[in-house]
Order: structure tokens, then sequence, then C-alpha cells
């Protein structure tokens, strides 16, 4: 007799095994290892995406932008007044080019928690999409590359909100896009390992104001790092929104320098480690 066929853990089907148990055969992995990530696959889940976002742009839109620009409106018309300029910049250029990182972590670590326990707890809407030509992989990678393209846009908010403010317009600017893009991809990441994990959708609260908020206002967003506590500013250099902020902040004022590599490699890295993180663990949870 056969034994049934075998399955990834991402569902897919790895082959027949035999009397004696062997296993899918090489060229069948290798293939599997080559085409690891179809580009149909992800474009199928994106084109998803995209059509629901035409219902609700307007909501999400307004909630990812809104807060941010609150932020420079209220910091830089008060602080402004008082502090003129912090580290040879004004106060508004400063601010500005800072909560870009702000706009960008809400915009794609909150979608990435909510929208993912909604769509795999309540609607079954990855249970549905992997019935399709799509492993889980594919899924959580699709659902990632939405989300950091749409934070990467909203990054710019600030920006063109500080231009109004006294912020001279660069090429430099542009930047923040494929910057806020990259960072979005990791909280992304984050987001969704995070709802992989979550009991209920209570628990994003704990997260929100103990893990996102606090990374926020140690970042370099409204000061500068070096103006903490030595263990502080230790703990603030591991923090991916201060590489993104100081990366943004550099590209919008012209200010390039070495250290921009260094700042750029830790944006990778933690994307990266995210990404493979939210496919292991949420490819688990909708395997199981």
């Amino acid at each position: 007799m056969r034994s049934p066929d075998r399955r990834s853990s991402d569902g897919r089907e790895l082959g027949v095994t035999g009397d004696r148990g062997a296993g899918p055969t090489a060229a069948g992995m290798r293939e599997r290892r080559v085409r690891r990530l179809e580009p149909a696959a992800l474009a199928g889940v994106m084109m998803r995406d995209v059509v629901l976002f035409r219902r609700y742009w307007k909501a999400t839109t307004f909630s990812s932008i809104v807060q941010p620009v609150i932020y420079l409106l209220a910091f830089g018309l008060g602080f402004g007044r008082l502090v003129p300029s912090v580290d040879h910049q004004r106060y508004v250029q400063y601010l500005a080019t800072g909560v870009v990182a702000t706009a960008v972590l809400f915009s794609s670590a909150c979608p990435g928690m909510f929208n993912t326990f909604i769509r795999w707890r309540f609607q079954r809407t990855y249970d549905a999409l992997l019935a399709a030509p799509v492993d889980a992989e594919e899924l959580v990678t699709a659902e990632m590359l939405w989300i950091s393209a749409r934070a990467g846009v909203y990054g710019l908010a600030p920006l063109a909100v500080g231009l109004a403010f006294g912020l001279h317009a660069t090429p430099g600017m542009l930047l923040a896009a494929p910057v806020g893009f990259l960072t979005g991809f990791g909280f992304a990441g984050f987001g969704v390992l995070i709802a992989a994990e979550a009991k209920t959708i209570d628990n994003f609260n704990y997260i929100t104001s103990a893990v996102l908020t606090p990374m926020f206002l140690v970042a370099g967003t409204f000061f500068p790092i070096s103006g903490l506590p030595s263990a502080l500013r230790v703990i603030a250099r591991f923090n991916p929104l201060y590489h993104c902020v100081a990366l943004v902040r550099d590209a919008a004022l012209d200010s390039f320098s070495g250290a921009d590599l260094g700042h750029a490699a830790v944006l990778l890295a933690f994307a990266a480690a995210m990404w493979r993180l939210a496919v292991w663990r949420l490819g688990r949870r909708l395997v199981d």
C-alpha cells in the first residue's frame, strides 16, 4: 500500500511516499527552493488588498496621517517657539523629519496586528486564500508588502506638512518613501508575529502602550537621544525607528554620511528577521 500524500507546513504537496518511506524527489525540492515565492500568488493576494482598500481608503488614510500631523503641529508650533533649534536645525525641520517614523510605525504595525488577527480568526479569509494555489509564505509576504507600500506613502505626509512650516524641499525627501517601505516591512512583520501569538484582540493594547509608544518616544523623533541617560541611549540604538529617523533626516536635509549605511543595514536586518519570524509563526498557526 502507499501511504498518504505528505504535505509541507504551508499546505503544498511535497510528494507521495512509497513502502520504504521515500521522501520528495531532489528535483522537486530544488524547484521548490528556486521558486519559493510565486509572483502570481503574491500579485493575487495584493490585488485583493487593493480592491478592499478602495472601499475604506479614506478612513485608513485619515487615521494614518492625522496623528503624526497633529504631533507636528502641536510640538512644532508649541516647542518650536521655546526651542528654536536642535542640532543646528530649526526645531520644525527637526520634528518634521522625525515624525515620518511615527507615521510609518502606526501605519504598518497596527494593520499588521489588527488586520491579520481579524482576517485569520474572525473572517477566516486566510483559510479561503490557502485553498487557492497560495501557500502561507506567499500569503504573509504579500500582506507585508502591501502594508509596507502604504506605510512608505503615508510617511511622506509629515514632510509635506513640514514644507508649509519652512522645511526646505530637497530631492532627498523622495528617499523617505523607500526608507518608510523598508521600515514598514519590518514592523508589518512584527505586527503579524504578534497577531499569531495573541489570544484575543485586546492583547494588542499592551503592545501599543508598552512597546510601540515608547519606541517612537526614544527614537530621536522629538529630541536627540544624546540627552537621554546612558542606559536609554544604548537601548535607543537598538530601536529600528531610531535608524529610520536618522536616515530620513539625513536624506531630507542632504546631510548623508557613512553612518547612514549602518542605519540602512539595521533596517534591512530588522525587516528580514521580522519577515522570517512572521512567516514561520503564522504559517504554523494557519496549518494547525
